[in-house]
């Protein structure tokens, strides 16, 4: 928030922001103007290490190239502050008018493959399939009459809010799809007492993994992305068409059937969807945003939304005449700096962030049966400065061990010019010493995403 703030201070300070974009097609600009005020390059380097000078050139190629396209990662959203982070990008954006034409706009590099798709199908508490919202009368009466079923009017429950009910017995049993949260949620001892308390849990996924292993009353075994049809839908909302390259191994069934086995158990009169397509038609009748889309047109090059009519070609970028607002204005958001939920101090002081790595995805469950990868990394390390090894007095490849208030590991030193002092860095993928043994489960306030990127450490020589 420092960095964004200050440089979209020196892009009004010199007068760079788009004026007539900004009063044609956005709203409460005023309120950002006054906030970023206050924050000035030089304080902004104070607060970064980011130099000003750096900060001010960074504001004047941005504002004034016709192209500029902004591609964030998890590295700004998984914080307590990562809606305030995007917030502020989109700021930037609309400060500067870069949205509704080619190479602009705002862009999320998602964290695997079809997060975007994922997104788009409803996986999300207050959306059903298309962004449309749940708590709109007329959207629930669409999907009801379609579907057979009464759709509820109050959102579900978000990620970390079903964490959390396993605790209070708000949340009795689980389905999980493709999900390992007793390695990947934050305060991961936490998490497992609570799978502890679970009276039924249900793994769908293509391995056991470790909460299949120790807590499923269930396991499913599941398809691969080479055993199933469907769609991938990337960042740039492009719809793949993918087809089944190999049958599914053993008694491993394609997900739909497997959902549709176990409603039709449960006593759900669901119909036949004899394939992919089945199910892809009918959300596409009952999507804006899809309808246009159909199997017969993905063949070559796929197709991206917004599109919708068999006759659209598609929408190469958003927002060409208007935002997606009903007041069809984009809304500026003041954002100020907050601080991150657990900073270091004298019994804890070092910061923890966690990631992934280039050979490793998620909790491995994949990746470490594959000895072409195991062989260049299987060891958890983490990553430390030269200067706090020194200080430590640990050469590279030692082991440490690194302590929270929530519990400890070992890890080898690896010595890294990618981290500064003060800094250590961890990958979530070793079973054995699970960086979210150490991270505090507090996210951020309007959408629960964990903070991973910020919890508080000591490291000790073993």
């Amino acid at each position: 928030v420092w960095l964004l703030n200050a440089i979209m201070h020196t892009i009004l300070e010199e007068g760079l922001e788009a004026e007539e974009y900004i009063r044609e097609h956005t709203e409460d600009f005023d309120a950002v103007r006054e906030v970023v005020a206050r924050y000035t390059p030089e304080e902004a380097e104070r607060w970064t290490g980011v130099p000003a000078e750096a900060i001010r050139a960074t504001a004047r190629e941005y504002a004034t190239e016709r192209h500029a396209a902004i591609f964030y990662t998890l590295g700004i959203t998984e914080h307590a502050c990562g809606v305030d982070n995007i917030w502020s990008l989109a700021n930037l954006v609309l400060m500067t008018g870069h949205l509704g034409y080619e190479s602009t706009g705002l862009n999320a590099l998602r964290g695997q493959n079809n997060v975007q798709g994922l997104n788009d199908s409803g996986a999300n508490p207050t959306y059903l399939p298309g962004y449309q919202p749940i708590d709109d009368p007329e959207v629930r009466r669409r999907f009801s009459e379609a579907w057979g079923a009464e759709v509820p009017e109050r959102a579900g429950f978000r990620l970390d809010q079903m964490m959390s009910g396993l605790h209070d017995d708000r949340v009795k049993a689980l389905y999980l799809i493709g999900e390992n949260p007793a390695q990947t949620e934050p305060n991961a001892r936490h998490v497992e007492e609570g799978l502890a308390k679970l009276e039924f849990l249900v793994s769908q996924d293509i391995f056991l993994n470790e909460t299949a292993e120790k807590h499923a009353s269930v396991v499913l075994p599941a398809s691969s992305f080479a055993e199933k049809d469907g769609t991938f839908t990337n960042t740039e909302r492009r719809v793949n068409l993918v087809r089944a390259a190999v049958p599914c191994p053993g008694n491993a069934r394609v997900d739909r059937e497997i959902v549709i086995a176990l409603a039709r158990e449960l006593g759900c009169d669901w119909p036949e969807y004899p394939d992919a397509e089945s199910v892809w038609n009918e959300l596409a009748d009952l999507c804006p945003n899809w309808f246009g889309i159909r199997y017969f047109r993905l063949q070559e090059e796929g197709l991206q939304w917004p599109c919708a009519s068999l006759e659209d070609e598609g929408s190469r970028f958003l927002h060409e005449r208007t935002t997606a607002r009903p007041s069809g204005r984009g809304k500026f958001h003041p954002v100020e700096y907050q601080p991150p939920i657990e900073e270091p101090d004298s019994e804890y002081p070092f910061v923890l962030s966690t990631g992934r790595t280039l050979y490793h995805y998620n909790s491995a469950g994949m990746t470490m049966r594959e000895a072409g990868i195991t062989d260049k990394q299987v060891d958890p390390f983490v990553e430390l400065s030269a200067e706090d090894a020194s200080s430590l007095g640990v050469g590279d490849g030692e082991w440490l061990r690194l302590v929270s208030r929530r519990g400890d590991l070992q890890a080898r030193a690896q010595i890294s010019d990618r981290v500064y002092p003060g800094l250590v860095w961890m990958a979530l993928h070793f079973a054995e010493a699970k960086v979210n043994w150490l991270t505090h489960d507090v996210g951020d306030s309007l959408i629960g995403t964990p903070e991973y990127k910020v919890s508080a450490v000591r490291l000790e020589r073993v």
